[in-house]
């Protein structure tokens, strides 16, 4: 190979990675920030992960849901963030350090942002095959510490609760009683879309001892949440 081809190669892969941290930078920009989200550290989660390495799309960064493997969805980068700010701790250290339930790793976006802010992360995905490519794109990322579990979300993991925040990444017809349980009684957080398939809100609800507040934030569509407490495969 030629030096000239090489430095061509080079200078191609640099105008690539260029054009994506540009496109990621618009989206914090323009889909976030300008959305009222302004927190420094959701904003700077959103700029460094690399979102192009969690779906197959020639536009990762657009402003809309975009589809994955199994018939699923990755969220538009906009709800992804609302749902992370809304599902933060109210604690002086945030993110830092907590501990975060996601059900529906789907492609590992939204659990590679938690890790970025610093929160030790489970996440379930009943799909297999999502599974496996979570895995590796979270690697391929950076994120190696991300604990994913293959098996049936709407159950929660109780081996790792209590957990300071919950974050479902699909609809039910209400929140699973263990969500609930495995959320932590000082002020854990959860937040998912509830309703019937067609129409949700994307809900709140805060623990305090054995009180749940629940509110609904904004109307939403997402994918069903199936399993032993959300809707059966044939709902």
């Amino acid at each position: 190979m030629s030096r000239w081809w090489r430095r061509a190669t080079r200078f191609r892969s640099d105008q690539v990675a260029m054009s994506l941290a540009d496109a990621r930078e618009h989206m914090v920009a323009t889909q976030i920030e300008a959305r009222g989200l302004r927190d420094p550290e959701l904003l700077r989660a959103f700029r460094t992960v690399p979102r192009e390495l969690f779906v197959e799309s020639e536009v990762p960064y657009g402003d809309q849901a975009l589809p994955i493997d199994s018939g699923q969805t990755i969220s538009q980068p906009y709800v992804v963030a609302f749902m992370t700010d809304a599902a933060r701790p109210r604690g002086e250290a945030g993110w830092r350090g907590a501990t975060a339930l996601e059900i529906g790793t789907g492609s590992g976006y939204q659990a590679a942002i938690l890790a970025e802010l610093g929160a030790e992360v489970t996440s379930v995905e009943r799909h297999e095959r999502l599974h496996r490519a979570a895995r590796e794109a979270l690697l391929q990322a950076g994120y190696p510490n991300v604990r994913l579990i293959a098996g049936d979300g709407s159950r929660g993991f109780p081996e790792n609760a209590p957990y300071d925040a919950v974050l479902v990444t699909a609809a039910g017809p209400s929140v699973p009683l263990p969500l609930l349980e495995q959320l932590s009684s000082e002020g854990g957080r959860l937040v998912m879309p509830v309703g019937a398939r067609e129409h949700q809100w994307l809900t709140l609800v805060v623990r305090t001892g054995d009180d749940y507040a629940s509110k609904p934030l904004e109307p939403v569509v997402f994918v069903p949440l199936i399993g032993e407490q959300g809707y059966g495969p044939g709902e």
